[in-house]
């Protein structure tokens, strides 16, 4: 397995067309500096009043598979 760290702040406005436009991707730099990309659709369960934001850990599996992503700190 391989986790990734990083911090995302995208405002409600910004999250909503994200969410509506199918087959989107955020692109995020983890904290070693590496790009990544998340489908947004990944992100929903976060989104709030105030969009998405906080700390988050992504864990991939073999062959770089989605595992789960979870919100771990403001």
């Amino acid at each position: 397995m391989t986790h990734f760290y990083f911090r995302i702040n995208i405002p409600y406005h910004s999250f909503q067309e994200l969410y509506r436009t199918p087959n989107t991707v955020v692109k995020v730099r983890e904290e070693s500096g590496k790009m990544i990309q998340i489908p947004a659709l990944k992100f929903v369960p976060y989104f709030s009043q105030l969009g998405v934001r906080g700390r988050f850990e992504l864990t991939l599996g073999d062959n770089n598979k989605f595992l789960s992503l979870q919100q771990i700190g403001q």
